[in-house]
């Protein structure tokens, strides 16, 4: 049997592989506090400043939404439901009633970019051509790789006068509303200043958000300071400056956050939790559609092709063991979402903890602790909903090790895993790995379940990294798509969600508490049930 998962093991699982926890040297020139947040995030370097930002959708929470606005947002400002969509750039959308592959935006009126220009139609056609006209001369490949996959129905857009932007698409696609929630809002005059260049672009971006950007070094830190002029004026920002730097070792987070470099840290390591609260600092947890999974290669020569093999190793995994190893910082995996919601209410059997019955079902397969199954799976040492990223994988490969799945490990980091996924299942960069671990945003029908199951999404088209290629799974995805009615809606993706878990498409691990640990002097912070966070409510005390 296996020994009890350890918390301790959490502080000695990084260091196995050599991972510095020393502070790095520049953070002791971070500002002083007072009117300036210092957030210390788990990105190896500092998201783009594009709008449509890379490391992940930690990339879009500290560069995305801040230095601009998408034509639909996050409503971020309760943490005791689910953030709903809410208006942004657009006041409402809809679909044509004459057509249902035409959706009409109409655009707020009277919104100034940074610079002081007024926000029109032309400004959305201008963002959407650098996001996904590859013969554009705005085109930007880096942030239409963040970007395509959100959106793959897609055909066309254009604007209808100065305040109704068209989206057309390629089927009926109810889902269209949530893919515009990534696409920063800039136009062309900014882009011409720099020279039609995307990479000088990255040192004078405008936006229409509530941050302003004022500097940027991709492996050092961004600094960007309020914008007094924003357009919805309870979400001016209350500090005056927002200060980001990546930090992707836990340890150096703490380190950083103990000695007054930073305010704000993204996943401090449950061990150090405790010391931290005794300390005086503030610990907040909240759930949230998150999804913490290794994602199987359903390709030939795949060992995760065989479903005795998928469902002997989800039954091999002690999550309530993971979540204590965690100090209760996650909930244990019940799926592509958490249980509790229309789509999950209720958790499956095919997820307990049941060594024998993982025991009798890969013999079955041919696989035992004497005639071991030999697989690689790839993951990264950091990043964004990673969690406690070596310590849970160490504690996974020595669960599946005693029912006979021996893993080993090519270990990425953040971006190039997240680059790899992007390439799917079979590419050369995954080197050879017929698995791969990266946490998902669960926030909506499309990021949660669609995208990594629709046969026509596998990559470059979206997330689909395993090739699953089952035509009764694309059915039910078709129905989602053209039904608008949110209950029938919600009874598909349910329908949907329940195959996912007969079939074990994943290996189901766990949900985030998506801790942070915060100075008591960060006062007004709300932790939406969300990837994604509001900043501008935050002030600093004394």
């Amino acid at each position: 049997m296996n020994p009890p998962l350890s918390r301790r093991r959490l502080l000695g699982g990084g260091a196995a592989l050599g991972l510095a926890t020393a502070l790095p040297y520049d953070l002791a020139m971070a500002q002083a506090p007072g009117g300036n947040l210092r957030i210390g995030m788990t990105a190896s370097a500092v998201p783009l400043s594009n709008g449509m930002p890379d490391q992940g959708a930690e990339g879009h929470r500290f560069m995305g939404i801040t230095i601009y606005d998408q034509l639909v947002q996050w409503d971020l400002s309760m943490s005791d439901r689910p953030a709903p969509l809410r208006p942004g750039l657009a006041t409402s959308w809809r679909v044509d009633p004459n057509n249902p592959k035409r959706w009409i935006f109409t655009l707020r009126e009277g919104v100034k970019f940074h610079d002081g220009k007024v926000m029109t139609a032309e400004d959305v056609v201008f963002s959407y051509n650098r996001a996904f006209k590859n013969d554009a001369p705005e085109f930007d490949p880096r942030g239409s790789a963040q970007v395509r996959g959100r959106m793959p129905t897609l055909v066309n857009w254009y604007a209808e006068g100065p305040n109704t932007f068209i989206i057309e698409t390629r089927t009926v696609d109810s889902l269209v509303p949530y893919g515009a929630t990534w696409t920063g809002i800039t136009h062309r005059a900014a882009w011409e200043a720099a020279g039609r260049d995307n990479d000088k672009f990255l040192q004078q971006p405008v936006g229409t958000g509530p941050f302003k950007l004022e500097t940027f070094s991709i492996r050092e830190r961004a600094i960007l300071v309020r914008n007094p002029d924003y357009w919805e004026e309870r979400r001016i920002p209350k500090v005056a400056r927002l200060t980001l730097l990546p930090l992707p070792e836990a340890n150096t987070r703490v380190a950083a956050l103990r000695s007054n470099q930073v305010d704000f840290i993204e996943a401090p390591p449950p061990d150090a939790i405790p010391s931290l609260r005794q300390a005086g600092f503030n610990i907040v947890t909240n759930q949230y559609g998150h999804n913490w999974t290794w994602h199987l290669s359903l390709r030939e020569g795949s060992p995760w092709r065989d479903v005795r093999v998928r469902r002997g190793a989800n039954l091999a995994i002690d999550r309530t063991g993971m979540k204590e190893m965690l100090a209760g910082t996650m909930l244990e995996g019940g799926g592509l979402v958490p249980v509790g919601g229309p789509w999950n209410p209720v958790r499956s059997p095919r997820l307990t903890y049941d060594q024998a019955g993982a025991g009798r079902l890969l013999a079955e397969a041919g696989i035992t602790p004497r005639t071991p199954l030999r697989t690689k799976v790839a993951i990264s040492s950091s990043g964004s909903g990673q969690m406690q990223v070596l310590a849970m994988n160490e504690a996974l490969q020595q669960q599946l090790k005693e029912v006979g799945i021996e893993i080993t490990f090519e270990v990425f980091d953040w971006n190039s895993l997240l680059g790899t996924w992007r390439e799917g299942a079979g590419a050369a960069s995954v080197r050879g790995c017929d698995a791969i671990n990266v946490s998902y945003t669960a926030l909506d029908p499309f990021t949660a379940m669609v995208r990594l199951l629709k046969s026509d999404l596998t990559p470059p088209a979206a997330n689909n990294w395993g090739y699953l290629n089952d035509p009764s799974y694309d059915a039910i995805i078709n129905q989602v798509y053209e039904t608008f009615d949110p209950a029938a809606q919600d009874a598909l993706l349910k329908q949907l969600h329940d195959k996912v878990l007969d079939d074990a498409l994943f290996l189901f691990v766990a949900h985030d508490m998506n801790p942070r640990a915060m100075h008591r002097r960060v006062q007004g912070f709300v932790q939406a049930q969300s990837w994604f966070q509001d900043l501008t409510p935050i002030g600093m005390g004394g």
